[in-house]
């Protein structure tokens, strides 16, 4: 189906940072396959454990005991201070976990239709109930009508967040990203998520962190929500959790996490085998090569290059970063950077129509670095002079 507008090229292998077309052009990919492959592309460790595990045993089902599931939910639990996981194979399905967790909440509150506060300009998926959270109406149009039970209210405005409790006396949770990325790279005050705690805390509501993008090494945490010191009562995960391997997860914690219970929820493939190796394989790299804080210090880096480059540029509104998640800000709408950027043999995204989007892998070098600067402000200034 005609579901994608696919860029002109077609890639048949990768190296670390690099990916090489079918007549073996090199591309520096600066997108990581939309923050997926944050250990870049082929890495030994992910191959090994791929190879390693595919010679045992692929899949059995959840009826079964999964010995490498147990062992990644306790990685998973000891690393996030979660209390247990659900695995799934995508960031959608996680997110439908955690909305279905909400509801059972509340409906165990005494609550018939529980309602769920969401932000404007926020991406959870695009399934039917993760669609209808998510705060994009032109990716909506179409799909009429959408599941019921959302409340939205701006991002990075917490009075926001408290004035539609008290309007609405049936909400039982707020689901928010750390760092909006689809919404344009959107970074919230210092201390917003803070704040959204106090208020969960206050009103007995679930907080729900949608981690997808923000998770797994690239804002220079683990996870994005303990640059704050706080624990959420849901977070999900996929994309970087298994490099390319389909995994999801949705932890809970608290009061949370003994919500679904057996027959609540369910996945075939969740939490195979091979998935839960891949996922193991790109943990313990985190860990063994430090990259998790060589993601603030590059993000940090990258930043800092590009200010000074494009820091007088008129056209430039903003240039902001959470470690690997940057977000350049024009003055104008500029998709067709991206096709420029293919053919000088870089890898970009642009997302809410004038955010140049930066998802490089957390493996990237300084040589890669300054390409990555250099090309990419050579386009922005060549923009800006037509």
């Amino acid at each position: 189906m005609p579901t994608y507008g696919r860029m002109p090229i077609t890639f048949e292998r990768g190296e670390g940072a690099w990916l090489f077309d079918d007549n073996n052009n090199r591309y520096l990919d600066a997108l990581a396959g939309i923050a997926v492959c944050n250990l870049g592309h082929a890495h030994p460790a992910v191959h090994q454990a791929i190879c390693k595990q595919s010679e045992k045993l692929l899949h059995t089902s959840n009826l079964y005991g999964i010995a490498v599931q147990e062992q990644l939910a306790d990685r998973l639990t000891e690393k996030s201070g979660m209390d247990n996981v659900f695995f799934c194979n995508s960031g959608a399905e996680a997110n439908e976990a955690a909305i279905k967790l909400a509801r059972k909440y509340g409906h165990g509150q005494g609550i018939e239709n529980p309602a769920i506060i969401v932000m404007e300009k926020s991406f959870h998926g695009r399934t039917l109930a993760t669609l209808s959270a998510t705060g994009n109406a032109k990716i909506q149009q179409g799909f009429a009508p959408l599941v019921e039970g959302f409340i939205r209210v701006p991002y990075n405005d917490v009075s926001a967040i408290e004035q539609a409790i008290l309007q609405h006396s049936n909400v039982v949770a707020v689901l928010l990203e750390p760092i909006q990325g689809e919404g344009g790279v959107n970074i919230p005050a210092a201390d917003y998520l803070n704040q959204v705690r106090s208020v969960c805390d206050q009103h007995k509501l679930l907080m729900m962190l949608d981690e997808i993008q923000t998770g797994i090494g690239r804002t220079g945490k683990f996870l994005a929500f303990q640059h704050n010191g706080i624990v959420p009562d849901v977070c999900t995960l996929a994309k970087a959790l298994g490099n390319g391997v389909p995994i999801g997860a949705c932890m809970a914690r608290g009061k949370a996490a003994g919500i679904l219970t057996a027959g609540n929820h369910g996945s075939t493939f969740g939490g195979n085998p091979l998935a839960c190796s891949a996922a193991l394989a790109v943990l313990a790299t985190l860990d063994t090569e430090n990259l998790v804080e060589q993601a603030a210090q590059k993000g940090d880096a990258i930043c800092a290059a590009f200010k000074q480059r494009l820091g007088g540029n008129a056209h430039v509104i903003d240039i902001r970063h959470k470690g690997l998640m940057i977000g350049i800000e024009l003055d104008s709408p500029c998709a067709e950077l991206v096709a420029a950027a293919l053919q000088h043999n870089l890898l970009i995204n642009v997302t809410a129509e004038k955010t140049i989007r930066l998802l490089p892998p957390l493996i990237i070098n300084s040589q890669q670095i300054t390409q990555l600067v250099e090309t990419l402000s050579t386009l922005i200034e060549a923009k800006g002079s037509r």
